[in-house]
């Protein structure tokens, strides 16, 4: 530890093979996580730690990604506060937050206290690694943990956010994610990724405020340490802008598979850059995802070393559950061969 790969990558150093790790590398598509699943339940992986690690360490040793992943939830943090959640097989909360019940729901006065299992099965994690592997966390973004938490996730653009959705954001969500990244560093994680998946709903003007609001409150007491990832549909410039006025920037960021990752490059200065295969494609039979993927590699070895310096090699968003295993297999492969 650490991989001498993915560490080029978050210092811009250029190199001819990048890094790859892919979101939810560890799930559903993956026999290893199957095998456990009869076994266990979903929550049972996340919050017993020696099982999380087991669940973490599986594509690694199958498919040789540089980097593996806390094995857990974004919204977790949630249940700390006091909301009721359930998988059943996907997350169910029994009563959806609002503006007239979050003070009798958010109760819990010391949430961290709960999310310690997050910490230990990352130390559990490193001490199953191959020495030539990186570790990194997640935590989810506050406005996507506040977007499922009111029932709002499944929505388009938000409307303009309303002063109660602010005041949830900055008592209760901001405080714990603090809390819960200098937990996943001390633990032992190189990096750890705000994954904001419901950042698009959000109009710009909010974005901004938004975008800022995690800057100074989780990013600034940590640099170089907070990667940063929101799906197509958000505003890409709002995030570079806010990054590149910011004291302590994102270390890094990740782009969807629908945003051209070359321009990205050619724009970029400064942080690593993940991306970004479609995860639709590498889902496609064979010979349709080794065409998609030769076209792909093509154009990232139209860029030289330099060009592409900090690139962390993955897909846009995460594993699709179809994916089939011997697509991942190939994909990591083909990369380090192809380039």
């Amino acid at each position: 530890m650490p991989n001498s790969r993915f560490q080029n990558a978050l210092n811009r150093i250029p190199q001819e093979i990048p890094p790859i790790w892919f979101m939810r590398q560890a799930g559903r598509y993956h026999d290893h996580y199957q095998a456990l699943k009869k076994s266990h339940s979903f929550v049972e992986l996340c919050k017993k730690p020696t099982l999380s690690a087991q669940t973490a360490l599986g594509p690694i040793e199958e498919f040789d990604f540089d980097v593996a992943i806390l094995f857990s939830d974004i919204l977790f943090p949630l249940e700390s506060l006091g909301m009721d959640l359930i998988y059943d097989p996907g997350p169910i909360f029994k009563q959806p937050l609002s503006e007239g019940n979050a003070s009798k729901i958010l109760t819990n006065t010391n949430p961290i206290s709960s999310l310690e299992f997050q910490g230990e099965a990352i130390e559990r994690t490193i001490e199953l690694l191959p020495e030539d592997k990186s570790m990194i966390g997640f935590i989810g973004g506050p406005w996507t943990l506040l977007s499922f938490a009111t029932a709002k996730n499944k929505i388009g653009k938000s409307e303009k956010l309303e002063n109660y959705q602010w005041a949830i954001l900055d008592e209760y969500i901001f405080p714990l994610l603090q809390k819960n990244i200098s937990m996943q560093l001390n633990a032992g994680a190189e990096l750890v990724m705000i994954f904001d998946s419901c950042a698009h709903q959000l109009q710009n003007d909010d974005l901004s405020i938004y975008l800022n609001k995690i800057l100074n409150e989780l990013v600034k007491s940590f640099p170089n340490q907070i990667g940063y990832y929101a799906k197509d549909g958000v505003s890409y410039d709002e995030i570079f802008s806010a990054t590149d006025n910011s004291e302590v920037p994102f270390a890094g960021v990740g782009v969807d598979s629908n945003v051209s990752i070359q321009d990205v490059f050619s724009k970029r200065k400064a942080g690593f850059i993940q991306g970004n295969f479609s995860e639709k494609a590498i889902t496609q039979d064979f010979a349709e995802f080794d065409k998609a993927l030769n076209l792909f590699l093509e154009d990232m070895n139209s860029l030289t070393i330099e060009d592409r310096k900090g690139w962390v090699c993955g897909l846009g968003h995460g594993v699709i559950k179809t994916t089939p295993q011997e697509n991942v297999k190939h994909f990591v492969n083909k990369v380090r061969s192809y380039l």
